[in-house]
């Protein structure tokens, strides 16, 4: 049983991390809100230079893994693809190939130098109930969107001057 997952770009002005964000994770983890499949912290030096720390759980990664690869064998092959998908879904998790280097370095020159970003992987648990009574009851994804505060605020921006120019 698998939750919804985001991939989740985070920058960082202030490289320096203290812990806080992975407290605050491990916390929503042990209330089975989240769970963090896989994170890679990349830093930019001020000379430009990318360090890349990767930071994982891999059984939730290799379980992924393993869950993604099964969806994809049973559109690819059915029962038997599967199977198949399922073994190298968790091969490939546990090789380190969630988020490779392809996925993380296209940010390098969206990376102000001095800063940081996390790419994270990240399973909202919490969902797991919501969506599947929303199966039971007969309803299916349509679509989804994140709104963010700034978005609203953008919003009211957008009304404010267009309320202005009338």
């Amino acid at each position: 049983m698998m939750g919804p997952v985001q991939l989740l770009v985070i920058g960082f002005d202030d490289p320096e991390f203290d812990g806080s964000i992975m407290a605050e994770v491990e916390r929503l983890r042990e209330n089975d809100v989240v769970r963090l499949i896989d994170v890679v912290l990349v830093r930019k030096t001020a000379e430009g230079d990318l360090e890349k720390i990767e930071m994982r759980d891999t059984e939730a990664a290799e379980e992924f893994g393993a869950t993604v690869g099964a969806l994809v064998g049973i559109g690819a092959g059915g029962e038997e693809g599967a199977t198949i998908g399922a073994v190298r879904g968790a091969e490939a998790a546990a090789d380190g190939e969630l988020l490779s280097d392809d996925e993380v370095w296209y940010l390098a020159d969206a990376i102000p130098e001095g800063s940081a970003a996390a790419v994270a992987l990240l399973e909202h648990r919490w969902a797991i109930g919501l969506r599947d009574t929303i199966g039971r009851a007969g309803g299916f994804h349509l679509a989804d969107a994140w709104v963010h505060p700034a978005d609203l605020v953008a919003i009211g921006m957008a009304a404010a001057e267009e309320a202005a120019a009338e």
